[in-house]
C-alpha cells in the first residue's frame, strides 16, 4: 500500500492509517503531487487511536496555508492580502515545515523584523495570521494538535496617536479643497465614514436624507442620516451610479499633508472619521449612538473617543459615592 501509479496515468493513494485492521483509504489523483499531499494529510489526521501522540505534522507550512484559502481565506473580504501575508511570513522563514513553527521560530521573526525597523503592530499582525491559520485548519479537522503559537504573547505596542481637525482647520481645508473632491469630503465629515467607502458610494445608496455604506471593513451595512440641505446636493450632483466618480483619494491625501504636515502616520484621510468622532462627543452627543454611526464591532473602540465628551471628567465629581444622592431620597 502507499501510492501507485495506475494505467491510466492517475495516481492511487492506498493506506490504512489506522493499522492493518483499521479502515482502508483509497483516492485518485491526477498528479503525484497531490497524492502524496493527501497521504501526508491521511496518516497525520485520520488514525483513531486517542490514547497516543499523533504524529508531527511534518507538512510544509505553505500547505497549510494552501489548505487555510481553500477551506476558509477566499470567503474573507481582506483574504487575498492575508493569503499573500502568509506566504511572505513563509519566505521570509525560508519555509518551514508546520512543526518547526513554535515559540522560539516566531520570536526569532519578530526580533529580526524589529531590527529591520517593521513596526511591532505589524509583527503582532503576522503572529495573529499565522495563529489563525492553525485555529482554522483544526476547527475544520484539516490539523492536529495544539496551536503552536497559543500562549505566545504580542510585542508591546503604543497606543496610536489620534488626530483630528478643529472646526478653524475643517473650513481652511474646505476653502482649499479641489471642487471634484469637496462634496466627497464634506460627507466624510458629515457622517464619519472610513474615506474608501465615501469613494465607493453608490447613487442607490444615497435614499431619504440617509447614506448607506456597504461593505465595510466589517462585513456590515450601516446607515447614516444626513443633512435635507446635504442629502440635496448630493443628489443634484450624480451623474453616473457613482456618485463621486471624480473624487481622487491622492490628491485629497496629498493636500491634508501639505495644510497639516504633523497628522499621525497612516491618519491621513482618515482623519475626516477621527474629526466626526471627536466633534460628535464634544458637542454631547452619545457614546452609543457614536458606535453605530461609526460601525465599530465593540464599544471599546468607540470609547477612544469618550474623554472629549464635555461631562467626561465631571461625572467624577457628580457620581462618585460621596457626592451622590439619589432621587427622592
Amino acid at each position: 500500500m502507499g501510492i501507485s501509479k495506475l494505467d491510466s496515468g492517475q495516481y492511487l493513494v492506498d493506506v490504512r492509517p489506522q493499522g492493518r485492521d483499521g479502515k482502508r483509504i483509497r483516492k485518485k489523483f491526477e498528479t503525484k503531487a497531490e497524492a502524496q499531499q493527501y497521504e501526508r494529510w491521511v496518516i497525520a489526521t485520520q488514525h483513531n487511536k486517542g490514547w497516543l501522540d499523533k504524529p508531527k505534522d511534518r507538512r510544509p507550512f505553505s500547505e497549510l496555508i494552501e489548505l487555510w484559502w481553500l477551506h476558509y481565506g477566499q470567503t474573507l473580504k481582506a483574504g487575498r492580502c492575508t493569503y499573500l501575508a502568509l506566504h511572505a511570513f513563509d519566505r521570509y522563514m525560508k519555509h518551514p515545515r508546520a512543526d518547526q513553527i513554535t515559540h522560539e521560530l516566531f520570536a526569532d521573526y519578530r526580533a529580526a523584523r524589529l531590527t529591520e525597523g517593521i513596526s511591532p503592530r505589524t509583527i503582532n499582525n503576522a503572529q495573529i495570521r499565522v495563529s489563525g491559520v492553525f485555529t482554522k485548519l483544526t476547527e475544520l479537522g484539516k490539523c492536529h494538535g495544539d496551536n503552536p503559537m497559543k500562549g505566545l504573547k504580542r510585542a508591546k505596542t503604543k497606543n496610536s496617536e489620534m488626530a483630528f481637525l478643529t472646526t478653524h482647520q475643517i473650513a481652511l481645508f474646505l476653502q482649499q479643497a479641489h471642487p471634484d473632491d469637496l462634496l466627497g469630503i464634506r460627507l466624510a465629515l458629515a457622517t464619519g465614514a472610513r474615506f474608501g467607502e465615501v469613494i465607493s458610494l453608490q447613487a442607490e445608496h444615497v435614499v431619504k436624507n440617509r447614506v448607506t455604506y456597504i461593505d465595510t471593513k466589517n462585513g456590515k451595512d450601516r446607515t447614516v442620516p444626513i443633512s435635507s440641505s446635504l442629502y440635496r446636493e448630493i443628489k443634484g450632483a450624480i451623474t453616473e451610479r457613482r456618485v463621486f466618480p471624480q473624487l481622487h483619494y491622492e490628491r485629497v491625501r496629498n493636500q491634508l499633508k501639505k495644510m497639516f504636515p504633523d497628522l499621525p502616520y497612516g491618519q491621513a484621510t482618515h482623519v475626516f472619521r477621527h474629526t466626526f468622532g471627536s466633534h460628535f462627543m464634544m458637542n454631547g452627543g452619545n457614546i452609543l449612538a457614536l458606535q453605530k454611526i461609526l460601525g465599530h464591532a465593540t464599544i471599546e473602540q468607540t470609547m477612544t473617543y469618550a474623554h472629549f465628551a464635555p461631562d467626561y471628567l465631571l461625572d467624577a465629581v457628580r457620581f462618585n459615592p460621596l457626592e451622590y444622592t439619589a432621587p427622592n431620597e
